[in-house]
């Protein structure tokens, strides 16, 4: 297993897991495609502050647009565009999505959505695609709940680095503002704010419960995930249970999503 799959089994389970079910001369792409997500989630969570976060999304900017470096996901990332196999249109999406990371705050709902269909729709998207979906785009949905159900399960997580990255506007309609959230992430007005933005996570993913092929199903598994999350509106981040991993296997010996 290259350093990178290991990598991503470490610290993306539920993605590594979804992997499993990509066709084994895709399946070593599909891992280095999330591990390249993983390194730009990184990039705000490790910097001391936004202008660090922000020069290493340009080093990734830079590998994407074509510049060689050593580094054991950017090496192998370089080889994989320059074959064809990924696309850099949907990598460097992904960049601008987690540069909005190093902002103070999202603050509304159009940003937040921009930001969800950046980051995990977009890298849902580069999945479909590489393994060969004719309609990539019919993934983003279901990338971008994984990404929303995501964010509703990290609040705390996210509170305890001193931040948050939910919208601002719906914070204010349960009283809230990013400094409540980060000093208490389960208050009641909490729990409301997960009920509203969990909902209309699931309300978007109705139109997307449809069919993928053998090949590409992998690209559109953490919709399961998604599905299932935010249907419990009070999980939390944690080790998945035998439901979901059954749920995930499910959906890939039926097909869809």
């Amino acid at each position: 297993m290259p350093a990178y799959a290991a990598a991503v089994k470490r610290q993306d389970p539920d993605r590594f897991l979804t992997a499993l079910f990509a066709p084994p001369a895709r399946r070593d792409v599909l891992l280095l495609l999330y591990a390249f997500n993983h390194e730009l989630a990184r990039a705000r969570a490790v910097a001391s502050e936004p202008l660090l976060a922000l020069i290493r999304l340009q080093w990734w900017r830079e590998v994407v647009e074509g510049e060689r470096k050593r580094h054991e996901v950017a090496s192998p990332l370089s080889d994989a565009l320059e074959a064809g196999l990924l696309a850099r249109a949907d990598l460097l999406e992904m960049i601008e999505a987690r540069e909005l990371e190093a902002g103070p705050a999202i603050p509304d709902q159009v940003m937040f959505a921009r930001y969800l269909d950046g980051s995990a729709g977009a890298l849902a998207v580069a999945a479909a695609r590489l393994l060969g979906d004719a309609d990539p785009e019919r993934a983003r949905p279901l990338g971008r709940a994984y990404g929303l159900a995501g964010q509703l399960r990290g609040v705390a997580s996210l509170a305890a680095q001193g931040r948050c990255q939910l919208p601002e506007d719906v914070l204010g309609r349960h009283g809230l503002g990013i400094h409540d959230v980060i000093a208490d992430p389960v208050s009641d007005a909490m729990r409301a704010v997960r009920a509203e933005l969990a909902a209309e996570g699931l309300a978007s993913l109705q139109p997307a419960h449809r069919r993928f092929s053998r090949a590409s199903i992998a690209a559109a598994l953490p919709g399961a995930l998604a599905r299932r999350d935010l249907r419990r509106l009070g999980v939390v981040a944690g080790p998945r249970g035998l439901g979901d991993k059954l749920a995930v296997m499910r959906a890939a010996f039926r097909g869809w999503v």
